[in-house]
């Protein structure tokens, strides 16, 4: 580890430059930077591929992409039952829709929504399921598919963490009514800013198509829609990151390794559902007690490493919420969980500190 040298929790995976130029200078030829564009609509193809799914819109962001989700399934008022676990833009965009979230507490093992919890939640007023797909480890799929088909209720998966997980032999994206990525720079495969939402319906797509697009064709108007319209510049990293995807994940994978390995597997950790081929989006560990996080915390930041507190606060605690609605798992281990630096080219070294600082700090 160099002098002065800083390790966050992550770090943005680059392609080769050259890679990247040659869709610039297309960029360049076409004069076109956004408005599905050429590259885009590549991108957009290599994604359907990629994911196994008919129905894929990129866009700017993940947030957006929810917000769209909720739109384009015609959820406008009522009640969403979903987690408290999360980052709080699955919170903050069922209330920018003008919704209610309901929050139902996550599984012990798993830190997902507790599939067990959500039919007590269920209201007259209740519209839609949205559940995440929490570190990349998927919800209880086939519970929260019957609950919803009992009682006639959409299921929206935010799986933001899930890009490269596969569930029984499937991309974990594509399950749900709809379901959205999230391809920030911080995520394993990322296009600067951007996501997309992917749906199972011809209709709905064809809903989405419009409102990410102001709600118009040409000077004809159609609906209500806002400009979630991805850039060419976006789309072009996003076509040099995806030949990348498999190889990043393997890195991943070896460093998530070393850590089982470096700390004997001292803490507690996700347990991951059967049938899961993981993606190693994140390492998450939870601590026995907020106190022992804050001196790991501590120890490593004198060391300039800076784990992430992934997710804190509990989302059912945040002050703006209209009602109190207790949690207590969530709460509880939202304030004793955190992510260990990973992303590729941390070196083994760097890594075997980092848990020996843990481990002494103890």
């Amino acid at each position: 580890m160099k002098k002065n040298e800083c390790i966050n929790v992550t770090k943005t995976f680059l392609p080769p430059i050259r890679k990247y130029q040659k869709y610039i200078k297309k960029i360049w030829e076409s004069n076109q930077l956004t408005n599905q564009g050429p590259i885009l609509k590549q991108l957009e193809s290599n994604l359907k591929k990629y994911l196994e799914v008919k129905y894929l819109h990129f866009v700017t962001n993940g947030t957006v992409a929810l917000q769209l989700s909720l739109k384009a399934l015609d959820i406008e008022d009522g009640e969403i039952i979903t987690t408290p676990f999360s980052y709080v833009a699955t919170t903050s965009s069922i209330l920018w829709e003008r919704c209610e979230p309901i929050f139902v507490d996550i599984e012990k093992n798993g830190f997902s929504i507790d599939p067990d919890k959500i039919e007590k939640a269920i209201t007259k007023k209740t519209k839609a399921i949205l559940a995440v797909h929490v570190f990349g480890f998927p919800c209880d799929i086939e519970k929260i598919a019957k609950i919803a088909k009992k009682y006639d209720l959409k299921v929206i998966y935010d799986s933001a963490h899930a890009f490269g997980s596969l569930y029984k032999g499937r991309p974990l994206p594509m399950y749900g009514d709809i379901s959205i990525c999230s391809f920030h720079s911080t995520k394993l495969f990322h296009t600067i800013e951007g996501g997309c939402v992917i749906s199972k319906s011809k209709k709905v797509s064809e809903k989405l198509k419009l409102m990410k697009r102001f709600g118009h064709t040409g000077d004809i108007h159609y609906s209500l829609g806002i400009n979630a319209k991805a850039s060419e510049f976006q789309a072009a990293m996003g076509l040099c990151n995806l030949e990348y995807v498999d190889k990043i994940i393997k890195a991943r994978k070896r460093i998530c390794c070393l850590y089982d390995k470096f700390l004997n597997n001292i803490f507690t950790k996700p347990k991951a559902r059967k049938g899961l081929s993981y993606n190693y989006a994140y390492y998450p560990i939870v601590f026995k007690s907020e106190k022992e996080l804050r001196n790991v915390f501590k120890s490593l930041k004198k060391e300039n490493i800076y784990p992430r507190r992934y997710f804190y606060p509990s989302l059912n605690t945040l002050p703006y919420l209209r009602k109190e609605q207790n949690c207590p798992v969530s709460e509880s281990v939202s304030k004793r969980i955190a992510c260990l630096p990973l992303y590729p080219g941390i070196k083994t070294e760097i890594v075997k500190k980092i848990s020996a600082i843990i481990k002494s700090s103890l």
